[in-house]
């Protein structure tokens, strides 16, 4: 390697320090200054709010307490200037709200299924019975 005699470091050095310290510092900066998630977490508020007023919990009390419990650490993960993690968490919140909506339509739609089909036969021993004393 040469030196450089004007500022006493090696060619390899200089190039080094010309490349490597701007690098860190723009890594630095980059995770310093991820904004809060404030879409993330008022979309999991909102889905959670929606969950919420489809009274899920009579289907899936289990996804809804995990959409809270979701939200609440991200916003914690936000108190702790983790910001990429409580973005992940918020977006998981929303996701387990949207599945509460989704497990408790299906669990309605198969207990009115039930019902319809109960009805069914119900009515079909009503036929029968009639047919039987018609004669």
């Amino acid at each position: 390697m040469k030196l450089d005699i004007k500022n006493g470091f090696t060619a390899g050095r200089s190039l080094f320090r010309g490349l490597f310290v701007p690098a860190l510092m723009l890594g630095v900066t980059a995770c310093s200054s991820v904004p809060a998630p404030t879409a993330e977490l008022q979309a999991a508020e909102q889905a959670i709010s929606t969950a919420e007023q489809a009274r899920v919990n009579t289907y899936a009390a289990t996804e809804l307490a995990e959409a809270r419990q979701k939200l609440q650490d991200a916003r914690a993960a936000v108190l702790q200037k983790n910001m990429l993690q409580a973005s992940r968490l918020a977006q998981q919140s929303k996701l387990d709200a949207e599945l509460a909506i989704a497990r408790a339509g299906a669990a309605e739609t198969q207990a009115v299924n039930d019902e319809m089909k109960k009805s069914t036969d119900i009515l079909k021993q009503e036929m029968l019975r009639n047919q039987s004393g018609v004669k």
